[in-house]
């Protein structure tokens, strides 16, 4: 894939990626002059939309794995810019960056917020958010990914219509209809989602994003309650940049 012209005095930059922002940010830095970037992909995603510049895929070995490897590679800039609710790689990120002494940011785009007319139920977990879905409704759209399908797997009066990039393995709901899909959703389709699949509970992680927001005026206009699992913090101490623009900057800053 292309890259720009690197040199042996390049600057190394290693996002953790997997997401919109992790992909745009790499064609931004891959177009500096002088900056060598790679992008680190977990591989849980049988066919990840791969970014600009340099890819591996799959894990470190832990935060002392990845200290490791930030010294190997001379990395001079850690940025974390994995999904909101990567909360382990984000902890494990942080704890490398000061063991490696490398410089570290957080890239996290805006959580949602709530509008008028909105019928939110904050919850801090998918568990919780298993422990509430019975008194909310009984055919329940789940965009939470596969990946904590478990959660729910013991809710067996529930029917659900379960949404993921690929298809869900057990343990899962005993009751379910998987739809394989990618964002972004448009509103048109999220509202003919919930009405072919009669949805009568909408659960959603915060991950912010407008590519899949439309599920969230769906729900809004049909009056369908949504259980929004709140995201967890950025390691104490770890600066935000809230768009890949602002992290840019943070680069040049930091190695101009």
């Amino acid at each position: 894939m292309p890259t720009s012209p690197v040199h042996e005095s390049a600057r190394q930059v290693l996002i953790l990626g997997g997401t919109t922002e992790a992909r745009q940010l790499a064609a931004a830095l891959v177009a500096e002059e002088g900056v060598r970037v790679m992008t680190s992909l977990a591989g849980r995603v049988a066919a990840p939309r791969l970014p600009a510049g340099e890819v591996r895929i799959g894990g470190f070995g832990g935060p002392e794995g990845l200290a490791r490897w930030l010294r190997e590679h001379a990395v001079d800039a850690l940025i974390d810019a994995t999904h909101p609710f990567a909360g382990t790689i984000s902890f494990h990120a942080a704890q490398a960056a000061a063991t490696a002494h490398v410089p570290l940011l957080a890239l996290r785009r805006p959580g949602w917020g709530a509008q008028p007319g909105d019928v939110w139920h904050p919850v801090p977990s998918l568990t919780e958010a298993a422990a509430v879905l019975p008194a909310l409704g009984g055919r329940v759209f789940l965009t939470t990914g596969r990946m904590g399908l478990a959660h729910f797997a013991h809710l067996t009066d529930l029917w659900f219509l379960v949404r993921s990039v690929d298809a869900p393995e057990p343990p899962h709901p005993p009751r379910m209809t998987t739809v394989l899909d990618r964002g972004p959703f448009t509103l048109d389709g999220e509202r003919e989602l919930l009405r072919h699949h009669r949805i009568d509970v909408l659960v959603t992680k915060d991950s912010g994003a407008a590519a899949t927001a439309p599920k969230l005026a769906a729900a809004r206009e049909a009056g369908v309650p949504v259980v929004v699992v709140q995201r967890p913090p950025v390691p104490e101490g770890v600066p935000v940049a809230a768009e890949p623009g602002a992290a840019v900057d943070w680069v040049r800053a930091l190695l101009g």
